[in-house]
């Protein structure tokens, strides 16, 4: 029972791929008669359905059966051009199977690519030189870029198997007046509190946010002893 139709493939020469695998024949040494066989067999089983058959279908119909004819009758021995044919016939399904390979190839790096996913540019001149005119107050630059590399570590390994992954985008603006409003409701949170998913877009957004919120004078970063958690608060709360 065929299971299949002409519109599952892209044309003569694939279908007769189809037969040659389905039938496990040897491309190299295909049987014109057989091949011609489940050729014929296939258009005529289109036919009774009413399906539509593309014309290129019935050439290569007609190709196959003039080459089968030509193995039927009597030929001289110098004549080759039964064995032309023949040959010129597994040439081009060669040739073609290479094609649909690297096709196959081609389509799987695009299903590939489609789990990548990329954020627009955002201009970060401003944070090229992040050590200028930011106040940390009693907590080193160095110290905060520390406990940042380790949260990332931290992170890393706590990352599950299976993320679900969001088309959000996160602007410095827009993630800056979020840890302010985080920050009139709690008062005081933990350095690492404010990266609330493992999205890397989004860690490095908060990031830069935090940095963009020190420089513009409008949190504290404390951390009371060395090795002890940092704390970030707004100005003039405890």
């Amino acid at each position: 029972m065929y299971q299949v139709t002409i519109n599952d493939f892209e044309g003569p020469l694939d279908l007769l791929l189809h037969l040659i695998k389905k039938h496990d024949m040897d491309i190299m040494n295909i049987s014109i008669e057989e091949i011609t066989k489940q050729y014929l067999d296939f258009i005529t089983k289109m036919e009774e359905m009413n399906l539509n058959i593309a014309s290129e279908y019935l050439v290569m119909a007609s190709e196959l059966i003039e080459i089968k004819s030509s193995t039927l009758l009597p030929k001289k021995e110098e004549e080759t051009e039964e064995e032309d044919e023949r040959e010129n016939l597994i040439n081009r399904l060669i040739e073609y199977k290479k094609y649909k390979e690297v096709t196959d190839q081609f389509k799987q790096l695009e299903l590939e690519r489609q789990n990548y996913y990329t954020k627009p540019e955002e201009n970060l001149n401003m944070y090229a030189d992040a050590s200028e005119g930011l106040d940390l107050g009693d907590v080193d630059l160095n110290i905060l870029l520390e406990a940042f590399s380790k949260f990332l570590v931290r992170k890393e390994e706590e990352k599950p198997l299976n993320t679900k992954i969001t088309k959000k985008e996160y602007s410095v603006k827009q993630r800056s007046t979020e840890i302010i409003n985080v920050l009139k409701n709690k008062k005081k949170v933990y350095f690492e509190e404010l990266f609330e998913t493992n999205k890397k877009d989004y860690i490095i957004v908060t990031f830069l946010s935090i940095l963009n919120l020190v420089r513009k004078h409008e949190v504290n970063i404390v951390q009371e002893n060395n090795f002890d958690r940092i704390t970030i608060s707004l100005r003039g709360e405890a």
